[in-house]
């Protein structure tokens, strides 16, 4: 398994992500009373000594609505040069990426399980990003997910941002 494909989560330890979908349905129906949110974010940190790279790190937070949640994470390095819209861009992908990978896995399985999927970016209307947004939220609606920007947008925005 390379380190891309590797999901954290300070609960269970390292699992793929079929790990991660048989740990979210556990979670899910140990306490099918609450109503549930399954969050992908992802956030990412450019760096800029000797060789330029980005630090992309996502993020799937199982938000169990009134009572917490568990959050399962992964990064991967990537050697270039990126401006901040190609990077933003990038995020967006790769959250898009991720929660279509996960239907599919939850689909595999059978087991589809009752939760609301939404994809968080890292974007709002008072900085440099605000110029996009229509862009990147058409991009993800248009593939069937819900999406939440800043203020609303914590699993890019702090969860995945606290591994960057």
């Amino acid at each position: 398994m390379d380190n891309t494909t590797i999901f954290y989560s300070a609960t269970f330890g390292e699992l793929d992500l079929p790990g991660v979908v048989g740990r979210v349905n556990q979670y899910i129906h140990s306490e099918p009373k609450y109503k549930y949110r399954v969050i992908i974010g992802t956030d990412s940190q450019d760096h800029q000594n000797g060789n330029r790279f980005a630090d992309f790190v996502s993020a799937v937070v199982v938000h169990r609505v009134g009572a917490g949640g568990v959050y399962f994470w992964q990064r991967e390095r990537v050697e270039k040069v990126w401006s901040l819209k190609e990077r933003i861009y990038e995020e967006a992908y790769r959250s898009l990426k991720l929660s279509q990978d996960l239907v599919a896995q939850f689909q595999k399985k059978g087991s589809l399980a009752d939760f609301h999927l939404e994809v968080h970016v890292d974007i709002g209307e008072k900085g440099e990003t605000r110029t996009i947004i229509n862009e990147v939220i058409g991009m993800i609606r248009g593939s069937g997910f819900e999406v939440k920007i800043k203020p609303d947008s914590f699993a890019a925005s702090k969860v995945a941002d606290r591994h960057t």
